[in-house]
């Protein structure tokens, strides 16, 4: 019975580390960014996009398609970084925890 105990306070520990972690990506900014710097994207920690920062030196019209894509590919390193940074937090919240290794969160 006391390993059921554990493996219970466990669990809870684990959500409650993980609302925690949840709340601090909501307010986490990751920024992301193509072109040389030239075009920035922020999301927040739930993917949102939160700004966009162009370059003046693109606001051609003729540059718009090449704008637009150096705004697709910003968001998409933003995404890749926050996708990243989320995996390494679950990992570390699953070793801290005692999970064996390789063993995924079920977020």
């Amino acid at each position: 019975m006391k390993n059921l105990t554990e493996i219970m306070k466990k669990a809870e520990e684990m959500q409650r580390r993980l609302a925690e972690r949840q709340a601090e990506l909501e307010r986490a900014e990751i920024e992301g960014q193509s072109g040389g710097g030239l075009v920035r994207v922020t999301l927040t920690g739930k993917g949102a996009l939160r700004r966009v920062h162009v370059d003046p030196s693109l606001l051609s019209p003729s540059e718009k398609e090449m704008v637009e894509d150096l705004i697709v590919a910003a968001h998409a390193d933003a995404r890749t970084k926050l996708e990243r940074q989320m995996a390494d937090d679950m990992g570390d919240m699953a070793k801290s925890l005692g999970l064996p290794p390789g063993m995924k969160l079920p977020f």
